[in-house]
């Protein structure tokens, strides 16, 4: 996190754009705002826009803005967000949520500082500031053909990774600590601190929804004064319903395992990367031919080969034969494409 900190306060005074990378609830929106905050537009618009919360349909009207009769129902003229960011800085979340059809204006914006609003003839200038975030790895996307290499290399100038609090574990009771206070200030409680055994389970688990997920438990402990209905909930807490496994021993709460999403996706990996592998091996490591038996495209088989550092082929030396008999019924199949 210092890191972090040492990279706002590098960008903050300049106008360049910003991505900022990390899990959801992770604090991406706040480094954004503190950017905005420290900068020489702070006093003007901070204008957010959740690109994954706007249909396909609107979300070009809402960036653009529109004019009086551009489409059924469009009695009035409308400034789109970049247009209310004017002099400050506008907030694109999830930008990896937006389709593909709409980034082209989007990069012609980035680009040039002007757009057109729908149905309208004339250009509209803008000095905006443009930070995004994203939950996803958008290098992924965009070798799948989900979003523009041009727009990608455009915003990824200057980049922020955010770890997620589980990484970072040392400010999960500082954090715990502020949001305590914070809340029985707001809703006027007076309830004590959490217990050494709330302590340590606060500190052991494993935190899926990070620093928004803190701050919900921390509101419902001060509301409800019910420490060990939170303790209980966090033991059997599940995300997208499945259970986050913790460990527990006799004298306590031991170090947290992966949860299964993770666990399952490790081993997607791993035989994706087998497979892989194998398939070069029976192409005696001509990518193209690998790519049309995998059955993906040139481009997204090279990123695969340099995220798994497939490059020289050695790591994988006596998993020839395992690996092999994954990928032979692949090319029965397609009958030597």
């Amino acid at each position: 996190m210092k890191k972090v900190k040492t990279i706002i306060d590098q960008v903050a005074h300049t106008d360049i754009t910003v991505l900022i990378k990390g899990e959801s609830g992770t604090g991406k929106k706040l480094i954004a705002k503190t950017i905005h905050d420290i900068s020489p537009r702070g006093k003007n618009h901070f204008v957010k826009l959740n690109c994954a919360a706007i249909p396909k349909s609107l979300l070009e009207s809402e960036l653009f803005g529109f004019e009086k009769g551009a489409f059924t129902g469009a009695h009035l003229k409308k400034p789109g967000k970049f247009e209310l960011a004017n002099g400050g800085t506008i907030l694109l979340n999830d930008i990896g949520e937006i389709d593909i059809s709409n980034q082209g204006k989007l990069l012609q914006v980035l680009q040039d500082g002007k757009f057109s609003r729908l149905g309208g003839d004339g250009d509209v200038l803008i000095d905006a500031r443009i930070i995004v975030t994203t939950k996803n790895h958008l290098e992924r996307s965009m070798m799948e053909g989900l979003f523009r290499e041009d727009l990608f290399y455009r915003i990824n100038v200057i980049s922020i990774t955010v770890p997620p609090l589980r990484e970072r574990k040392e400010q999960i009771l500082p954090l715990t600590q502020y949001f305590f206070n914070f809340f029985k200030e707001k809703y006027r409680r007076d309830v004590p601190f959490l217990s050494p055994k709330a302590t340590k389970i606060f500190k052991e688990y494993l935190w899926p929804g990070n620093i928004r997920e803190l701050e919900n438990i921390v509101k419902r402990r001060v509301v409800t004064s019910d420490e060990e209905a939170v303790i209980q909930m966090l033991l059997g807490k599940k995300e997208n319903g499945e259970i986050v496994v913790e460990s527990l021993r006799p004298n306590g709460i031991g170090e947290p395992l992966l949860n299964l999403k993770e666990v399952g996706r490790k081993a997607g990996e791993e035989a994706e990367k087998d497979l892989i592998h194998a398939t070069l091996h029976e192409t005696h490591w001509n990518r193209k031919e690998a790519a049309k038996l995998l059955r993906i495209s040139y481009k997204a088989l090279l990123y695969k080969i340099e995220k798994y550092h497939l490059n020289n082929g050695r790591e994988y030396q006596g998993k020839g034969e395992m690996a092999g008999s994954i990928v032979r019924p692949i090319s029965s199949r397609t009958g030597g494409m």
